[in-house]
Protein backbone atom coordinates (compact mmCIF):
# COMPACT_ATOMS: atom_id res chain seq x y z
CA UNK A 1 0.00 0.00 0.00
CA UNK A 2 1.29 3.60 -1.22
CA UNK A 3 1.86 6.25 1.45
CA UNK A 4 -0.85 8.17 -0.13
CA UNK A 5 -3.11 5.05 0.48
CA UNK A 6 -2.43 4.57 3.95
CA UNK A 7 -3.46 8.03 4.46
CA UNK A 8 -6.57 8.60 2.74
CA UNK A 9 -8.39 7.07 6.06
CA UNK A 10 -7.08 9.50 8.66
CA UNK A 11 -7.97 12.39 5.86
CA UNK A 12 -11.55 10.95 5.83
CA UNK A 13 -11.81 10.37 9.16
CA UNK A 14 -10.50 14.30 9.43
CA UNK A 15 -13.16 15.91 7.28
CA UNK A 16 -16.04 14.05 8.50
CA UNK A 17 -15.69 15.76 11.76
CA UNK A 18 -14.03 19.22 11.15
CA UNK A 19 -14.23 21.56 8.25
CA UNK A 20 -10.43 22.31 7.10
CA UNK A 21 -9.49 24.55 4.04
CA UNK A 22 -7.03 22.80 1.71
CA UNK A 23 -3.87 24.36 2.75
CA UNK A 24 -4.40 22.97 6.63
CA UNK A 25 -5.63 19.14 5.52
CA UNK A 26 -2.79 19.37 3.09
CA UNK A 27 -0.04 20.52 5.39
CA UNK A 28 -0.85 17.65 7.54
CA UNK A 29 0.21 14.75 5.52
CA UNK A 30 2.00 16.92 2.57
CA UNK A 31 5.58 16.05 4.60
CA UNK A 32 5.05 12.78 5.41
CA UNK A 33 4.56 12.21 0.85
CA UNK A 34 7.05 15.00 0.30
CA UNK A 35 4.71 17.44 -1.11
CA UNK A 36 5.47 21.20 -1.63
CA UNK A 37 2.30 22.03 -2.09
CA UNK A 38 -0.20 21.85 0.76
CA UNK A 39 -2.94 23.27 -1.17
CA UNK A 40 -2.73 21.11 -3.93
CA UNK A 41 -2.72 18.19 -1.70
CA UNK A 42 -5.46 19.64 0.41
CA UNK A 43 -7.71 19.87 -2.47
CA UNK A 44 -6.62 15.95 -3.58
CA UNK A 45 -7.90 15.16 -0.08
CA UNK A 46 -11.13 17.25 1.10
CA UNK A 47 -14.87 15.81 0.70
CA UNK A 48 -16.51 19.00 1.88
CA UNK A 49 -17.09 21.89 0.76
CA UNK A 50 -15.52 24.62 3.18
CA UNK A 51 -17.57 27.41 4.55
CA UNK A 52 -14.92 28.45 7.30
CA UNK A 53 -12.14 26.26 7.86
CA UNK A 54 -11.74 25.13 11.51
CA UNK A 55 -8.08 25.63 12.10
CA UNK A 56 -7.44 28.91 10.09
CA UNK A 57 -10.76 30.82 10.13
CA UNK A 58 -9.80 31.08 6.15
CA UNK A 59 -6.94 32.69 6.90
CA UNK A 60 -4.67 31.69 3.97
CA UNK A 61 -7.48 33.82 1.96
CA UNK A 62 -6.52 36.82 3.25
CA UNK A 63 -2.79 36.84 2.23
CA UNK A 64 -2.70 39.08 -0.34
CA UNK A 65 -4.04 41.75 1.98
CA UNK A 66 -1.05 41.37 3.93
CA UNK A 67 0.85 41.04 0.93
CA UNK A 68 0.02 44.80 0.19
CA UNK A 69 1.12 45.66 3.42
CA UNK A 70 4.25 43.99 2.74
CA UNK A 71 5.09 45.65 -0.37
CA UNK A 72 3.26 49.27 0.97
CA UNK A 73 5.54 48.85 3.98
CA UNK A 74 8.96 48.21 1.83
CA UNK A 75 8.33 50.73 -0.68
CA UNK A 76 10.91 53.00 0.16
CA UNK A 77 13.38 50.46 0.92
CA UNK A 78 15.92 48.87 -1.13
CA UNK A 79 17.04 45.36 -0.27
CA UNK A 80 17.95 41.64 -1.81
CA UNK A 81 16.90 39.10 0.59
CA UNK A 82 13.85 39.61 3.00
CA UNK A 83 12.75 37.29 6.03
CA UNK A 84 9.47 37.18 7.86
CA UNK A 85 7.88 36.49 11.42
CA UNK A 86 4.17 36.63 11.50
CA UNK A 87 1.90 36.65 14.97
CA UNK A 88 -1.15 35.11 14.88
CA UNK A 89 -4.16 34.42 17.24
CA UNK A 90 -3.11 31.93 19.69
CA UNK A 91 -7.23 29.99 19.57
CA UNK A 92 -5.46 29.36 15.81
CA UNK A 93 -2.29 27.55 17.24
CA UNK A 94 -4.27 25.71 19.75
CA UNK A 95 -7.01 24.21 17.31
CA UNK A 96 -3.98 23.09 15.14
CA UNK A 97 -2.71 21.89 18.27
CA UNK A 98 -5.49 20.23 19.03
CA UNK A 99 -6.17 18.43 15.68
CA UNK A 100 -2.68 17.21 15.47
CA UNK A 101 -2.59 15.39 19.00
CA UNK A 102 -6.11 13.98 18.59
CA UNK A 103 -4.93 12.08 15.19
CA UNK A 104 -1.45 11.32 16.27
CA UNK A 105 0.09 13.44 13.65
CA UNK A 106 4.19 13.87 14.07
CA UNK A 107 6.77 16.15 12.45
CA UNK A 108 4.56 18.22 10.84
CA UNK A 109 4.92 22.20 9.91
CA UNK A 110 2.82 24.66 12.55
CA UNK A 111 0.36 26.89 10.62
CA UNK A 112 2.92 29.74 11.74
CA UNK A 113 5.17 27.79 9.71
CA UNK A 114 2.85 27.15 6.40
CA UNK A 115 1.76 30.66 6.69
CA UNK A 116 5.05 32.49 6.79
CA UNK A 117 6.18 29.91 3.81
CA UNK A 118 3.12 31.17 1.88
CA UNK A 119 2.97 34.65 2.39
CA UNK A 120 7.25 34.55 1.64
CA UNK A 121 6.69 32.75 -1.38
CA UNK A 122 4.09 35.60 -2.79
CA UNK A 123 5.93 38.55 -2.17
CA UNK A 124 9.47 36.88 -3.24
CA UNK A 125 7.38 35.84 -6.84
CA UNK A 126 6.20 39.99 -6.52
CA UNK A 127 9.19 41.58 -6.03
CA UNK A 128 11.90 39.10 -6.99
CA UNK A 129 13.69 39.28 -3.70
CA UNK A 130 15.11 36.38 -2.25
CA UNK A 131 13.77 34.72 1.44
CA UNK A 132 17.11 34.40 3.89
CA UNK A 133 16.58 32.86 7.11
CA UNK A 134 20.06 33.06 8.44
CA UNK A 135 21.33 36.78 7.70
CA UNK A 136 18.72 38.79 5.87
CA UNK A 137 19.14 41.99 4.90
CA UNK A 138 15.07 43.34 5.79
CA UNK A 139 12.98 41.34 8.55
CA UNK A 140 9.21 41.94 8.43
CA UNK A 141 6.83 41.27 11.23
CA UNK A 142 3.46 40.48 10.01
CA UNK A 143 0.91 40.84 13.01
CA UNK A 144 -1.88 38.72 11.96
CA UNK A 145 -4.57 40.15 14.65
CA UNK A 146 -4.01 43.77 14.61
CA UNK A 147 -3.26 43.77 10.83
CA UNK A 148 -0.19 45.30 10.81
CA UNK A 149 3.42 45.31 9.34
CA UNK A 150 6.70 46.29 10.51
CA UNK A 151 9.37 46.29 8.64
CA UNK A 152 13.58 46.55 10.05
CA UNK A 153 16.76 46.37 8.03
CA UNK A 154 19.95 44.88 8.87
CA UNK A 155 22.39 47.64 10.21
CA UNK A 156 25.04 48.39 7.80
CA UNK A 157 28.89 49.41 8.70
CA UNK A 158 31.28 52.01 7.40
CA UNK A 159 34.33 52.78 7.92
CA UNK A 160 36.19 56.15 6.80
CA UNK A 161 38.25 59.14 7.93
CA UNK A 162 37.56 62.76 8.60
CA UNK A 163 40.11 65.62 8.24
CA UNK A 164 39.06 68.72 10.70
CA UNK A 165 40.54 71.81 8.91
CA UNK A 166 39.11 74.37 11.33
CA UNK A 167 38.70 74.82 15.33
CA UNK A 168 35.71 74.90 17.20
CA UNK A 169 34.02 71.85 16.17
CA UNK A 170 33.64 69.13 19.02
CA UNK A 171 34.09 65.50 18.06
CA UNK A 172 30.94 64.29 19.47
CA UNK A 173 27.79 65.55 19.18
CA UNK A 174 25.69 66.25 22.44
CA UNK A 175 22.58 63.75 22.70
CA UNK A 176 18.79 64.22 22.05
CA UNK A 177 18.00 66.07 25.08
CA UNK A 178 14.20 64.06 25.52
CA UNK A 179 15.51 60.60 24.78
CA UNK A 180 19.16 60.75 26.08
CA UNK A 181 20.11 59.31 22.39
CA UNK A 182 17.88 56.21 22.15
CA UNK A 183 15.72 58.06 19.57
CA UNK A 184 12.21 59.81 19.98
CA UNK A 185 9.98 61.46 17.47
CA UNK A 186 11.62 64.98 18.56
CA UNK A 187 15.06 63.87 17.33
CA UNK A 188 13.08 61.90 14.23
CA UNK A 189 14.74 58.57 15.97
CA UNK A 190 18.34 59.73 15.24
CA UNK A 191 19.26 59.98 18.89
CA UNK A 192 20.70 63.57 18.37
CA UNK A 193 18.92 66.68 17.51
CA UNK A 194 21.79 69.30 16.36
CA UNK A 195 24.30 68.53 13.77
CA UNK A 196 27.24 70.95 14.89
CA UNK A 197 30.09 68.61 15.59
CA UNK A 198 32.11 66.21 13.64
CA UNK A 199 29.53 63.14 14.37
CA UNK A 200 26.90 65.75 13.71
CA UNK A 201 27.78 66.04 10.34
CA UNK A 202 29.26 62.96 9.07
CA UNK A 203 25.41 61.67 11.02
CA UNK A 204 23.71 64.05 9.21
CA UNK A 205 25.23 62.86 5.11
CA UNK A 206 24.79 59.17 6.47
CA UNK A 207 20.88 59.78 7.30
CA UNK A 208 20.41 61.48 3.90
CA UNK A 209 22.07 58.85 1.72
CA UNK A 210 21.10 55.69 3.49
CA UNK A 211 18.42 56.98 5.28
CA UNK A 212 18.04 54.68 8.69
CA UNK A 213 17.42 55.76 12.57
CA UNK A 214 20.26 56.05 14.89
CA UNK A 215 24.16 56.10 13.58
CA UNK A 216 26.46 54.73 16.32
CA UNK A 217 30.13 55.50 16.14
CA UNK A 218 33.11 54.23 17.06
CA UNK A 219 36.06 56.13 16.83
CA UNK A 220 39.75 56.19 16.78
CA UNK A 221 41.02 58.18 19.09
CA UNK A 222 40.14 61.89 19.87
CA UNK A 223 40.84 65.34 20.16
CA UNK A 224 39.40 68.90 21.63
CA UNK A 225 37.07 71.16 19.75
CA UNK A 226 40.20 74.08 19.40
CA UNK A 227 42.25 70.76 17.81
CA UNK A 228 42.72 70.15 14.26
CA UNK A 229 43.14 67.08 12.67
CA UNK A 230 44.96 67.13 9.11
CA UNK A 231 46.71 64.86 6.83
CA UNK A 232 44.56 61.99 5.70
CA UNK A 233 42.78 62.44 9.01
CA UNK A 234 41.45 60.00 11.94
CA UNK A 235 39.94 57.01 11.15
CA UNK A 236 36.14 55.88 12.19
CA UNK A 237 33.54 53.16 12.24
CA UNK A 238 30.11 54.17 12.15
CA UNK A 239 26.98 51.87 12.30
CA UNK A 240 23.38 53.12 10.54
CA UNK A 241 20.50 51.32 12.42
CA UNK A 242 17.19 50.30 9.89
CA UNK A 243 18.82 51.81 6.69
CA UNK A 244 16.34 51.81 3.32
CA UNK A 245 19.27 52.17 1.74
CA UNK A 246 21.91 49.62 0.78
CA UNK A 247 24.54 50.24 -1.67
CA UNK A 248 25.22 53.26 -2.22
CA UNK A 249 28.05 54.74 -4.33
CA UNK A 250 30.26 56.71 -1.97
CA UNK A 251 32.92 59.13 -2.55
CA UNK A 252 35.03 61.99 -0.72
CA UNK A 253 32.74 64.82 0.45
CA UNK A 254 33.33 68.10 2.01
CA UNK A 255 31.06 69.52 4.59
CA UNK A 256 32.02 73.15 5.60
CA UNK A 257 35.76 72.58 7.78
CA UNK A 258 34.84 68.66 7.72
CA UNK A 259 36.22 66.69 5.22
CA UNK A 260 35.40 62.57 4.88
CA UNK A 261 37.46 60.53 2.71
CA UNK A 262 37.67 57.02 2.13
CA UNK A 263 33.93 56.25 3.12
CA UNK A 264 33.29 52.31 2.22
CA UNK A 265 30.81 49.65 3.63
CA UNK A 266 32.67 46.82 6.26
CA UNK A 267 31.45 44.28 7.64
CA UNK A 268 32.08 44.36 11.40
CA UNK A 269 33.35 47.31 13.66
CA UNK A 270 36.56 46.30 15.54
CA UNK A 271 35.57 44.17 18.52
CA UNK A 272 38.54 45.69 20.32
CA UNK A 273 39.94 48.81 20.75
CA UNK A 274 42.75 49.31 17.37
CA UNK A 275 46.18 50.04 18.16
CA UNK A 276 47.29 53.21 16.44
CA UNK A 277 50.05 56.33 16.41
CA UNK A 278 49.65 59.31 16.13
CA UNK A 279 51.96 62.66 14.91
CA UNK A 280 50.78 65.49 17.15
CA UNK A 281 52.23 69.29 17.14
CA UNK A 282 51.96 71.08 20.79
CA UNK A 283 52.01 74.26 21.32
CA UNK A 284 53.64 75.01 24.74
CA UNK A 285 53.71 77.95 27.30
CA UNK A 286 56.14 78.00 29.91
CA UNK A 287 56.09 79.97 33.27
CA UNK A 288 59.94 80.70 32.49
CA UNK A 289 61.65 81.52 29.97
CA UNK A 290 63.32 78.77 27.72
CA UNK A 291 66.12 78.18 25.92
CA UNK A 292 67.09 75.38 22.86
CA UNK A 293 69.46 73.53 25.25
CA UNK A 294 67.18 72.73 27.85
CA UNK A 295 64.24 71.27 24.47
CA UNK A 296 67.10 68.76 23.79
CA UNK A 297 66.65 66.38 27.00
CA UNK A 298 62.91 66.05 25.80
CA UNK A 299 64.46 64.11 23.44
CA UNK A 300 64.78 61.26 26.27
CA UNK A 301 61.31 60.70 25.69
CA UNK A 302 62.10 57.69 23.39
CA UNK A 303 63.94 56.19 25.69
CA UNK A 304 61.38 54.90 28.41
CA UNK A 305 57.54 54.52 27.97
CA UNK A 306 55.36 57.39 29.31
CA UNK A 307 53.60 56.09 32.52
CA UNK A 308 50.00 57.03 32.51
CA UNK A 309 48.10 57.04 36.31
CA UNK A 310 44.25 57.20 35.97
CA UNK A 311 41.68 57.80 38.91
CA UNK A 312 40.35 54.39 38.99
CA UNK A 313 43.63 53.26 39.92
CA UNK A 314 44.29 51.37 36.31
CA UNK A 315 47.95 52.36 35.34
CA UNK A 316 49.19 52.25 31.62
CA UNK A 317 52.44 53.01 29.38
CA UNK A 318 52.62 54.98 26.06
CA UNK A 319 55.66 55.08 24.07
CA UNK A 320 57.08 57.87 22.35
CA UNK A 321 58.68 57.19 19.12
CA UNK A 322 60.06 60.76 18.10
CA UNK A 323 60.39 64.11 19.26
CA UNK A 324 61.10 67.24 17.55
CA UNK A 325 60.57 70.72 18.67
CA UNK A 326 61.10 74.70 17.97
CA UNK A 327 61.36 77.46 19.84
CA UNK A 328 59.01 80.09 19.18
CA UNK A 329 59.49 82.92 21.61
CA UNK A 330 60.85 83.16 25.09
CA UNK A 331 58.10 81.51 26.94
CA UNK A 332 56.33 79.47 23.92
CA UNK A 333 57.52 76.33 21.81
CA UNK A 334 56.72 73.78 19.71
CA UNK A 335 56.70 70.01 20.07
CA UNK A 336 56.12 67.61 17.35
CA UNK A 337 55.84 64.06 18.68
CA UNK A 338 55.44 60.51 17.56
CA UNK A 339 53.20 58.88 20.49
CA UNK A 340 51.21 55.81 20.79
CA UNK A 341 47.52 56.45 20.54
CA UNK A 342 45.62 57.39 23.48
CA UNK A 343 48.03 59.82 25.46
CA UNK A 344 46.51 62.70 27.19
CA UNK A 345 48.30 65.02 25.50
CA UNK A 346 47.54 68.20 28.48
CA UNK A 347 47.95 66.38 31.14
CA UNK A 348 51.43 65.34 29.86
CA UNK A 349 52.63 68.60 29.03
CA UNK A 350 51.67 69.64 32.64
CA UNK A 351 52.73 66.24 34.67
CA UNK A 352 49.66 65.40 36.41
CA UNK A 353 49.92 61.47 37.32
CA UNK A 354 52.15 61.19 34.61
CA UNK A 355 55.55 60.40 34.62
CA UNK A 356 58.16 61.81 33.00
CA UNK A 357 55.68 64.98 32.21
CA UNK A 358 57.06 67.72 30.00
CA UNK A 359 57.30 70.48 32.97
CA UNK A 360 59.17 67.82 35.17
CA UNK A 361 61.94 67.60 32.09
CA UNK A 362 61.92 71.08 31.77
CA UNK A 363 61.86 71.88 35.53
CA UNK A 364 59.53 74.69 34.74
CA UNK A 365 55.31 74.91 34.93
CA UNK A 366 54.34 74.43 31.54
CA UNK A 367 50.86 74.55 29.69
CA UNK A 368 49.08 73.04 26.39
CA UNK A 369 47.92 76.24 24.52
CA UNK A 370 46.38 74.00 21.91
CA UNK A 371 47.33 71.03 20.17
CA UNK A 372 46.89 69.59 16.67
CA UNK A 373 46.88 65.67 15.30
CA UNK A 374 48.88 66.29 11.77
CA UNK A 375 48.50 61.74 11.05
CA UNK A 376 47.15 59.52 12.60
CA UNK A 377 48.44 55.78 11.83
CA UNK A 378 46.35 52.29 12.51
CA UNK A 379 49.04 50.06 13.59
Amino acid sequence: MSNYQQIIPIANKITKKYNLCNHCLGRLFSKQLHLSSNKLLGKKLNQNSIEKCYVCRNLFDNLNHFLKLMLDKSIDYSFKTFNIGVMIKPSIVDRDDFIRSQYKLKGIDSIKTDITKEIGKLYSKKTKKTIDHLDPDATFTLNFKEELCELRSKFIILSGRYVKAERGFSQKQKSCDNCSGKGCRVCNFHGISEYDSVEGVISKLLFQKFGGTTAKFTWIGGEDKSSLVLGTGRPFFVKIQNPHKRNVKLSNVSIDSIKINHLKSVHESPKKPLKFNSVISVKISTESQIDSKSLKKLKDLTISPVIVYEKSGKRSEKKIFDVKSKKNSKNMFTLIIKAEGGLPIKRFVIGDDITPGISTILDTPCECVEFDFLEIEIQ
